[in-house]
């Protein structure tokens, strides 16, 4: 027999208070359900209902079979939709509003997956991450050490993923103010990216940016601008490469069809993960370089060129023009102007498509 239904936030068992949409969920108070409904339930208490309210009952195996494969994929969608709520939470800066819609992907998940996949290690340390930010670190690390426990038990865990584990286990030490043990992580998350994704891969500049600020606290400049450095170049040459493949892909579409405004737009290659952790980026070692004691005006022209083309290529037209016009003026003024044609040519591409779009 099923106990009295929990607060969907808190899991209390008090929770008298049930969500008039799906009729599904109950909270304690009307500041859990509140909270609850900014986070995730505003988002999934349409798609609940045909998860967690009542089956049909199915008359053959085929039906069965369909119905128990219908039933994965609204769970999966759930939890996509969770998870990037979540995700999207945290890179706003707001943790405590990302905890409750994490907490639906690893419901959910646990249920699809189980309590040992994978699957649920970049829940576990998106929990963490939020957690920390919020000043919970004896939560923070109980996460963390669900996380590193499946990972352990794996054998076969991918390189990425352990990667991820020793990021999140890096700024975890950094919360906790042992700098020496969050290098010691960061270190291997940059090792283990490289084995997995190579040495010139932006996976691999997360690692080396954690680090830079740490030895910039540390006052220890020449190592810090050698690693923001080290960060800038990677993010650089790669969106310059992407911008090279969006440009070959809006070629080739535009020689296919001469309508090919009205089709599907051009994928530039680049997630929504890689944008947002490569805008923080670029942003923060910005600052550095403008405001900071390692001010070098090459450095600089480079990072914002770098964030005119993530801008660019994330249809940010106004900004990256900004950007770009900045990282034109500080190139002129370099003794060595290679940069200038590059630049130039994507102010060209901003200005066309301001064009096209007005």
């Amino acid at each position: 027999m099923a106990g009295p239904p929990r607060c969907e936030l808190c899991g209390a068992r008090a929770a008298p208070l049930r969500c008039p949409g799906c009729r599904l969920t109950y909270y304690c108070d009307v500041s859990h359900q509140r909270t609850d409904w900014i986070s995730i339930h505003g988002h999934i208490c349409h798609l609940l209902i045909p998860v967690l309210g009542p089956q049909p009952c199915f008359h053959s195996e085929k039906d069965r079979k369909d119905g128990k494969e219908q039933l994965l994929r609204r769970q999966e969608s759930l939890i996509a939709v969770a998870l990037s709520t979540a995700q999207g939470f945290v890179w706003a800066g707001k943790p405590l509003k990302a905890i409750p819609a994490a907490l639906q992907a690893l419901r959910f998940s646990s249920q699809v997956f189980g309590s040992d996949s994978l699957q649920l290690v970049p829940i576990f340390l998106l929990l963490a991450e939020a957690s920390a930010g919020t000043g919970r670190l004896r939560q923070a690390a109980k996460y963390l050490s669900q996380a590193q426990w499946i990972v352990l038990q794996t054998p076969d865990c991918s390189a990425a993923l352990q990667s991820k584990l020793y990021r999140g286990l890096g700024l975890f030490s950094i919360a906790e103010g042992n700098l020496d043990q969050a290098l010691y992580h960061l270190a291997n998350d940059v090792y283990l990216a490289t084995a997995e994704f190579g040495l010139n891969s932006v996976e691999v500049s997360g690692g080396y940016f954690h680090m830079a600020n740490i030895f910039f606290h540390q006052n220890k400049m020449d190592t810090a601008n050698s690693l923001y450095t080290e960060v800038s170049s990677l993010w650089h040459d790669w969106l310059l490469s992407s911008l090279q493949g969006h440009q070959r892909m809006l070629r080739a579409r535009a020689e296919a069809s001469p309508f090919s405004e009205d089709e599907e737009d051009v994928k530039d290659g680049m997630t929504e993960a890689q944008r947002e952790e490569g805008m923080q980026v670029l942003w923060a070692v910005l600052k550095v370089r403008e405001q900071g004691p390692l001010q070098h005006p090459g450095e600089t022209a480079r990072v914002l060129h770098a964030l005119a083309m993530i801008h660019y290529l994330g249809l940010d037209l106004a900004k990256a023009w900004e950007v770009g016009m900045k990282a034109f003026d500080l190139a002129k003024q370099l003794p060595q102007q290679d940069s200038l044609e590059t630049i130039s040519h994507l102010l060209e591409l901003i200005n066309a498509q301001f064009s096209h779009t007005t």
